[in-house]
């Protein structure tokens, strides 16, 4: 059984210390979540374990036998924008990843230029290696990962893909190597709903272990069976899912605040003692004398996350907010709305979700004003303040300090009951301690510059929320009191997002882009939707031809005994070609970019469609002569 073990794992940044003596073991088939508030060395700890970073001292803290390996999905796209998606998916040094990778190389030399001869000799070179490194298996596995992450165009430039794309690629990539040890960080960010589907069911079943960082707590449910939570420098393991780790946080914390209690009512004991001056304590007293000092040392040793209050005032909103009518766009000749109408009210809690590249952020950039329609008209509320949280942040100066970047939005602002709080009040009520507060923006982590954006917008007291993707590179802390205050906001919500819980948490309405300008409205939470979606697909699968009797009997009265021996079978002889039909198309589905194959597959499901067709004629002849 392969493992990884790491033993007194320290490190500090600046006056920070990120890790403190941590250690622990990663065994075969774990599947661990690890969650932190964002600064607490999430992504930090997975660099280490990737070999990419090292903790404190002379020492290598990871200890792992010399052929375990790792896979590592990084934020950081690190591909060669000038390499094709094939070079990048397929960077894999195993002899079996090499085969792949030559054999898809020439496969599409050989469609670009299937006459040319030296095209012909590099695809039976590699055939051949195909069949020594016995690779066929590994091939068809990682089509079918690319085919269902959408990535269908193997020979197209990395440069050329948007940074959804390459995102999915760079999964896909560390997927198909199949290490000993997955680190994924955000996997599921740039993901739809169907591709975060499939991403689950594979990673229930992966054969090696798995350390994740998530903020879709669904996801995390459903795969984890341990949960590392990094909190102040130390990390701290549960055993089980999310749903069991929220469970036993919540019981160690209770027995942590017990403790700190019982100390701190001993410690005021001794400290009555200690200053009543007792005379002629003498050396038979220095044990209390010392057991004092212990005390005193241990005291406030319990630390706890104090929540994020996001309390703040809204303007006032008019009942009007945004209306679309008869909207039309498109972009580079592919058309994404058309005559699409929309009217959002005061009050609305609306998701928009659905299939990548279908239009959902261009929606969000047509209702905050940055597109514009080609045709139709688009109104906004006199009285809307809105605030837009885009995918990415706007342009932060590295060189500024956190409380002069919120002071560009203002002084101090007011919370829901009227009470007016200072930016550096804010800034502690959003896990930012006051230390913190005159530290450059280039020195925070990723999801803190995230968690200090949105807090610049919020502190503006808009009415009006448009949030796109807001669940990516937010801790989950910050993510539920996110989801509390949208709750209890007064204004108007409309949110992008594929992170089911967010949305089942904070929308009442949901518009599914489908693709090609369909766009479905379902009024009811997003988990119900997808239920109802998976049942509406597996009725129309289970769904097959049914002819209709003829009510009256032709001059025929019965079957010839080799009809009679045609109708004992031809049941059985539909239902094998449906199943045909079903494993014939499966199988196109995971072709990729070999179009050899595909052609034949093509042409057999035709003749299966053909062959179908005569067997039902056929049953329909024959049922009318058999007896009832």
């Amino acid at each position: 059984m392969k493992e990884l073990r790491v033993e007194n794992l320290t490190k500090t940044f600046g006056e920070k210390t990120l890790f403190d003596d941590l250690s622990f073991l990663i065994h075969e088939k774990d599947r661990i979540g690890l969650i932190g508030i964002n600064g607490t060395g999430k992504t930090s700890l997975l660099n280490i374990l990737a070999g990419k970073d090292f903790g404190d001292g002379d020492l290598n803290p990871v200890k792992q036998a010399k052929d375990y390996r790792i896979g590592y999905l990084s934020q950081a796209n690190t591909f060669d924008p000038g390499s094709t998606v094939v070079e990048a998916v397929f960077q894999g040094d195993t002899p079996i990843i090499r085969a792949v990778k030559e054999y898809e190389l020439a496969l599409i030399a050989l469609n670009q230029n299937g006459m040319d001869e030296s095209a012909q000799k590099q695809y039976t070179r590699a055939e051949e290696n195909m069949n020594k490194e016995d690779a066929w298996s590994a091939d068809t596995n990682a089509k079918i990962i690319l085919q269902k992450l959408g990535i269908d165009t193997l020979d197209k430039k990395i440069g050329a893909l948007s940074g959804g794309q390459q995102k999915r690629v760079s999964l896909a990539q560390t997927l198909i190597e199949a290490p000993d040890l997955l680190l994924l960080d955000e996997p599921t960010n740039h993901l739809d709903y169907e591709a975060i589907s499939w991403l689950e069911k594979y990673l229930k079943g992966y054969s090696g272990a798995l350390i994740m960082v998530t903020h879709d707590r669904y996801f995390l449910d459903r795969i984890t069976n341990r949960i590392f939570e990094l909190s102040f420098g130390k990390l701290h393991e549960y055993i089980g899912n999310y749903e069991a780790y929220i469970s036993e946080k919540a019981e160690r914390e209770r027995v942590e605040v017990e403790q700190e209690t019982k100390r701190k009512q001993l410690f005021k004991q001794e400290l009555e003692w200690m200053r009543a001056g007792v005379q002629a304590r003498g050396t038979k007293q220095q044990a209390r004398q010392d057991r004092f000092h212990e005390l005193k040392e241990n005291l406030h040793q319990v630390k706890t996350k104090e929540s994020i209050e996001l309390n703040l005032a809204t303007q006032r909103l008019g009942k009007k907010v945004l209306e679309v009518e008869h909207g039309f766009y498109s972009i580079e000749g592919k058309q994404l709305l058309n005559d699409f109408s929309l009217l959002i009210q005061a009050g609305d809690r609306i998701g928009i979700t659905g299939k990548n590249g279908a239009g959902k952020s261009t929606l969000l950039n047509i209702l905050s004003g940055r597109l514009s329609l080609e045709s139709g008209s688009y109104a906004i509320g006199e009285t809307v303040r809105l605030a837009y949280y885009t995918q990415q942040n706007e342009e932060m100066d590295p060189e500024k300090r956190m409380i002069a970047y919120l002071q560009e939005a203002a002084e101090e602002t007011r919370t829901a009951d009227g009470q007016t709080i200072g930016v550096a009040e804010l800034l502690e009520r959003f896990l930012f301690p006051r230390f913190m507060h005159g530290t450059k923006i280039g020195k925070l982590s990723g999801g803190e510059k995230r968690r200090l954006y949105l807090l610049k917008l919020l502190i503006g007291q808009p009415n009006v929320l448009l949030l796109d993707e807001p669940t990516n590179d937010l801790d989950i802390d910050t993510l539920t009191v996110l989801e509390d205050y949208i709750r209890q906001f007064n204004g108007t919500v409309i949110a992008v997002s594929h992170d089911r819980y967010f949305l089942d948490k904070t929308a009442e309405k949901l518009l599914v882009f489908k693709g090609n300008t369909e766009i479905a409205t379902y009024y009811g939470a997003m988990s119900d939707y997808l239920e109802n979606e998976s049942e509406e697909k597996a009725e129309v699968k289970k769904e097959k031809p049914v002819v209709a009797k003829p009510s009256e009997k032709k001059e025929k009265t019965k079957l010839t005994y080799m009809e009679q021996k045609e109708w004992t079978v031809i049941e059985d002889e539909i239902a094998a070609l449906e199943q045909e039909q079903e494993t014939v198309t499966e199988e196109m589905n995971h072709q990729g970019n070999d179009f050899t194959r595909l052609q034949e597959l093509q042409k057999r499901l035709e003749e299966i469609e053909q062959e179908l067709e005569n067997k039902i004629e056929r049953w329909d002849y024959l049922s009318q002569f058999v007896d009832e």
